[in-house]
């Protein structure tokens, strides 16, 4: 994978340099001022089927994926049935053949049922999954995880942690700061984050198995795997968009701000962005985690965790980040596509998205695609507007 010139093209440009294929119908729409890039890569997607339709499915979670410009997903195992063996995964994979429209690489649970007490049958499923992950929960046990990392590295394969002390949550559910404590909240501490992250760090350098931390949130986390990579372990990381973009100061009593991690301080923000620059954080992925409007309306306490994000992302990156200054867009393109494509071994192939970068939106949940509608940017106004995306030289979103 190598980086791609991100540069605005003309319309034959894109026609001969990119979509030869598309009819001349469509080629006549794109304009001279649109700007191409490869297709976006979301390593940290619920799309809930099987087994949760009624939250997403797969067809609508990759329609949504290509209206927000990705063209490659990976997705989370808790799901009913787990994929914990060659037989579950089946399930999923048959829905997926069926019903998609980008392409899906779904993982496989590292734990029987994601119950942290067995480890599932990793070799049955290694040939059909992206990597193992037990998101949703932190793998409690040291030796489990261990066992999972020895058993990953033997099949070539990444684990991949949601990082969360059990012991440590108290019953929380936004984090463990001042908005918290003047607004009667149970808060997450950071320590239930980081703590993890510094434990597999030590196995993964024991083991020497690939291992890459899930959507981090706290400053310790980013000092840890900086700190990390500085001794030569094989690690890699990501955060989402609304940990660089809120911190716990903008949180209102709706459940459309609640998420697992917590939007946290400040601080944490500003070290989250550091991280991006100097290259510690390697990808931004979406963590896009859709549910009923119900289970999204009882405030922050009760409502469940997880917003959508992936049909706003690079709009929210590209007004936040880009605009101001605070990293280019070539840097964007890295973080959306570039790392996640090689870590992961994702191949690009004739995929791609083009958008009006001059466009101007407001964000709102009734045009989504995805079945979710619970996002904390509701009613912000973004920068870029996607007009196509093409996956295997097929147009799976336009706008044109």
């Amino acid at each position: 994978m190598t980086k791609m010139d991100i540069r605005t093209l003309n319309k034959a440009e894109i026609i001969a340099d990119f979509c030869p294929q598309i009819s001349p119908s469509l080629s006549d729409a794109i304009s001279a001022e649109y700007v191409i890039f490869p297709g976006f890569c979301d390593v940290h997607v619920h799309f809930r089927e099987p087994g949760f339709s009624y939250k997403e499915t797969i067809e609508s979670g990759t329609k949504a994926a290509a209206h927000g410009g990705y063209t490659a997903v990976c997705t989370m195992p808790n799901l009913d049935p787990v994929p914990d063996s060659a037989e579950n995964l089946k399930v999923q994979q048959d829905i997926i053949d069926k019903d998609a429209v980008i392409h899906v690489y779904p993982y496989g649970s590292i734990t029987v049922a994601q119950l942290g007490e067995e480890l599932a049958d990793m070799d049955a499923m290694a040939d059909g999954v992206i990597a193992f992950s037990d998101d949703g929960r932190g793998v409690q046990k040291e030796d489990m995880m261990r066992e999972a990392m020895l058993k990953a590295r033997s099949l070539g394969k990444i684990i991949v942690a949601h990082c969360e002390v059990n012991d440590l949550l108290h019953g929380g559910y936004i984090h463990d700061g001042e908005y918290a404590r003047e607004h009667g909240h149970r808060g997450i501490c950071s320590e239930s984050e980081w703590k993890q992250i510094e434990r597999d760090i030590k196995l993964s350098a024991e083991t020497g198995c690939p291992y890459h931390v899930c959507h981090i949130s706290t400053k310790e986390s980013v000092e840890l795997i900086r700190q990390a990579k500085a001794d030569g372990v094989d690690i890699t990381c990501e955060t989402a968009p609304h940990y660089l973009i809120l911190d716990d100061s903008d949180l209102i009593e709706e459940g459309r701000f609640k998420m697992n991690p917590p939007l946290r301080s400040r601080e944490d923000k500003l070290a989250l962005i550091e991280g991006i620059k100097d290259g510690t954080i390697d990808m931004i992925a979406t963590d896009h985690a859709p549910h009923s409007a119900e289970e999204k309306a009882k405030g922050l306490e009760k409502s469940a965790f997880g917003i959508v994000g992936i049909e706003n992302a690079f709009q929210l990156l590209y007004t936040e980040l880009v605009k101001p200054g605070i990293i280019d867009l070539g840097k964007l393109i890295d973080l959306l596509v570039v790392n996640a494509r090689t870590r992961f071994n994702i191949p690009l192939g004739n995929d791609y998205t083009v958008w009006d970068l001059d466009a101007v939106e407001t964000i709102s949940p009734e045009g989504f695609l995805s079945k979710g509608r619970a996002t904390p940017f509701e009613g912000k106004q973004v920068y870029g507007k996607c007009m196509l995306t093409v996956v295997d030289g097929e147009v799976a979103y336009s706008a044109l």
